[in-house]
């Protein structure tokens, strides 16, 4: 078992290091800000908050009835924690 994690360490790290590399720019040029990606960011980030308060709902439906505003408000926090940073 031990074997393995550390081949799968190893095997990440090369997999990250290639990714770098692959997606690294010349020494000279400037970096360029896309709309296209900006405005994918912004489509991607709204439908994650707008998918928390679903899945707060589907964990409340998961817990027993006392816990249910417990995981509710997790979830809520979670929202608003992700929201800031």
């Amino acid at each position: 078992m031990r074997k393995l994690l550390q081949v799968g360490a190893v095997a990440t790290a090369f997999a990250a290091l290639a990714i770098g590399r692959a997606h690294a720019q010349a020494p000279g040029a400037e970096a360029k800000i896309d709309p296209g990606d900006t405005g994918f960011m912004l489509i991607c980030a709204a439908l994650v908050l707008f998918m928390t308060p679903g899945l707060a709902f589907f964990y409340g439906g998961m817990v027993r009835r006392k816990n249910v505003l417990a995981t509710l408000m997790q979830s809520f926090v979670a929202m608003g924690v992700i929201s800031v940073t």
